[in-house]
C-alpha cells in the first residue's frame, strides 16, 4: 500500500523533468537545417571519362597479338581427295593433226638435232617415239623418222598378227636400245654401228595385256612362243634392211637388232 502510494508521488516529478527538457530544446533551434548538403556541379572539364580513371592502370602498348614470324609459313588448305579432278598429260606430238612424222599411228616429239661424240655419229632430224600403231614402247627410243615407220609396219603386219589373241594381246615393246654413239656390237674402234646415226632399235621382248612378258631370249625356240617370234623376226625383213637375233652371232642371241641401213640391200638372218 505504502509502494503505490510512493509511485503515484514520482509521477508529477517525472513530467516535470521532461517539460523542462523540451522547452530547453526550444529555446536553442540549429541555424541551419539538419538535411544534407546540395551535391556540387561539375563543370565539363572536371568530369573525366571513366577510361581516364583507369589510365594509371591501362597497358602502354596494344593487347592484339605480335605479328607471326615470316618464318613460320601459312597452313595450306586441304583438298579432299575426292574433290580433285586428275587428267591425263597431254602426249607430246608434231606434224600433220598431232601425228609424228606425219603418220598418226605414231606418238611422240621431235628432239633438238643430237651432235655427234664420234666420227660418223650423229642424228639430225630426230623424233623419241613412245608408242607405234597403238603399242607402247617401255622407254621412249631415240630415232629417224625412216626407222619409227619401219617400226610401226613391223608391228602392224608382224608382231600383233604373230601373237593374235593370246594373252590378250600386246601392249608393249621392251626396248633395249634406240640412239647409241658407238661401234657395232660395242667394239671399241669397230665400224660405227647404226645406232649412232639414229637409225636402229633394239627389241628384247613383247609384252602381252595379262602381264606375260615374252623375251627373245626365253622365248625363242620355246613351244609356247616359238613359232610367234620366228613369225615377227620373218616379217622385220622388209620393213628394215637389217635384221639380227637368235643364231645370227653372239651378240643377239637376247634380242631382235632391226635397223634401216641406206647404200646396201637387205641382210637378215
Amino acid at each position: 500500500m505504502n509502494g503505490r502510494r510512493a509511485a503515484r508521488g514520482l509521477l508529477p516529478l517525472a513530467a516535470c523533468v521532461v517539460m523542462a527538457c523540451l522547452g530547453a530544446a526550444s529555446a536553442n533551434p540549429p541555424e541551419r537545417s539538419p538535411h544534407p548538403a546540395p551535391r556540387p556541379i561539375l563543370t565539363p572539364a572536371a568530369v573525366q571519362p571513366a577510361a581516364s580513371r583507369f589510365s594509371a592502370y591501362a597497358p602502354t602498348r596494344s593487347l592484339y597479338p605480335a605479328p607471326r614470324p615470316s618464318s613460320v609459313r601459312p597452313v595450306a588448305k586441304v583438298t579432299p581427295a575426292a574433290a580433285v579432278r586428275t587428267q591425263p598429260a597431254p602426249e607430246a606430238t608434231t606434224g600433220r593433226k598431232g601425228a609424228l612424222c606425219g603418220d598418226p599411228a605414231l606418238k611422240g616429239k621431235t628432239i633438238p638435232p643430237i651432235t655427234a661424240r664420234l666420227k660418223g655419229c650423229g642424228l639430225e632430224d630426230g623424233v623419241s617415239v613412245i608408242s607405234v600403231a597403238g603399242v607402247a614402247l617401255t622407254q621412249p627410243a631415240a630415232m629417224d623418222c625412216a626407222t619409227a615407220k619401219a617400226l610401226k609396219t613391223w608391228v602392224e603386219t608382224g608382231v600383233k598378227p604373230a601373237v593374235g589373241r593370246k594373252g590378250g594381246g600386246v601392249t608393249a615393246l621392251q626396248v633395249a636400245a634406240s640412239y647409241a654413239c658407238r661401234g657395232r656390237n660395242n667394239v671399241k674402234g669397230a665400224k660405227i654401228s647404226e645406232h649412232g646415226k639414229g637409225r636402229a632399235v633394239d627389241i628384247s621382248a613383247i609384252l602381252l595385256a595379262n602381264g606375260t612378258a615374252v623375251t627373245v631370249e626365253k622365248g625363242w625356240g620355246s613351244k609356247e612362243y616359238g613359232k610367234a617370234l620366228s613369225k615377227m623376226r620373218k616379217a622385220a625383213c622388209g620393213p628394215f634392211n637389217t635384221v639380227l637375233g637368235p643364231g645370227s652371232d653372239r651378240h643377239h642371241h637376247d634380242h631382235f637388232h632391226l635397223d634401216t641401213a641406206r647404200g646396201r640391200g637387205p641382210y637378215c638372218r
